[in-house]
């Protein structure tokens, strides 16, 4: 199996981070010998994570109990640094490339790597793209938003076009999501409404805007997380297209006829949704995908597909590895 959609997290020291930023810099606390720490900003707990996250051979072994073959690990979004000017994001998105190259040295045939870039600058964006991908990195993941520029703002229509055509694949993964600071502070909400309306939101823009009638068709990008809400409510898009001039008036052909366009990954954790996402998207457009390894991830990577009955072995197969091997171009 191929899980395409996994994090990490490098050991950044506070000194490390501080010399980018020492408020909104991200950095690793971990007591020497402990196999749990927190991700902080500043001088803020961020998130609780644990060992897998920065160590390469103890996830090693987590994914042999699992049984995945290769995992495409990417950056956390908290380390995007897409608020930050943007020389000093491309040197931080260098060195962290960097960081997950080396995290990937450590087993090469099990592990390969996403780069993020300086998205907030379509030029340093596209050079890091490239630069990374030559250092070794098999594609980006970018955030679904830098600020007020969603998909469809011209810089990130142009990053995409770029990645087009060097060939670059592209993991979108929503991050900074959406809703006033009085709103949704309790259960995760962010987590479990608003982030898959980002990738909604996101996947919709690109075709609204008809971005993907000037994106060259060559473009392979991947949306984190099922597509969040797009594939249950495509049906409302399509409507609304056929009825309100004000949504048809930059998108030529209605919405449903760019769904196959666009890749998603596995992670929706029921069966039924699964059966839905295959439907909208087609077998050969879902990849597996687990957010591993945090708690709102696949906790048994790839259980989801294997055991549902609506699928027959080869659209498994597909799903598992072949339409990953395909996306990435990874030799058999």
């Amino acid at each position: 199996m191929i899980d395409m959609h996994s994090h990490f997290f490098p050991r950044i020291t506070r000194k490390e981070a501080a010399s980018f930023d020492p408020e909104i810099a991200p950095w690793l606390a971990v007591e020497p010998g402990a196999c749990e720490g927190q991700i902080m900003v500043g001088d803020r707990s961020f998130r609780p994570v644990y060992q897998a996250l920065w160590d390469p051979d103890f996830r090693l072994k987590e994914l042999d109990q699992q049984g995945i073959d290769l995992q495409i690990v990417c950056a956390t979004p908290v380390m995007f640094g897409y608020s930050w000017d943007a020389r000093k994001a491309a040197d931080w998105s260098a060195q962290m490339n960097e960081k997950a190259v080396a995290f990937c040295a450590a087993h090469p045939t099990r592990f390969k790597a996403l780069a993020q870039v300086p998205l907030q600058d379509l030029e340093l964006a596209c050079a890091e793209a490239s630069r990374a991908v030559k250092m070794g990195c098999i594609g980006v993941q970018i955030g679904n938003h830098v600020g007020d520029k969603d998909m469809d703002h011209p810089d990130i229509v142009n990053f995409l076009i770029h990645c087009a055509e060097n060939n670059i694949p592209v993991l979108e993964h929503p991050w900074d999501m959406m809703g006033s600071p009085g709103r949704m502070q309790q259960w995760m909400l962010p987590w479990l409404v608003t982030m898959a309306a980002e990738t909604q939101l996101s996947m919709l823009s690109l075709i609204l805007s008809g971005a993907l009638e000037r994106i060259p068709e060559s473009l392979r990008i991947c949306f984190a997380h099922g597509g969040g809400s797009f594939a249950y409510l495509l049906g409302r898009a399509d409507n609304a297209w056929k009825n309100r001039d004000i949504v048809r008036k930059d998108c030529p052909r209605p919405p449903s006829e760019y769904a196959r366009r666009l890749h998603v990954d596995s992670a929706v954790f029921d069966p039924g949704a699964l059966r839905l996402l295959v439907d909208v998207m087609s077998t050969d457009n879902v990849m597996l995908g687990s957010d591993y390894p945090y708690p709102l991830g696949e906790q048994r990577i790839g259980s989801l597909v294997q055991d549902a009955p609506f699928l027959g072995t080869a659209q498994r197969s597909a799903i598992l590895h072949s339409n990953a091997r395909r996306f990435f171009k990874l030799a058999d």
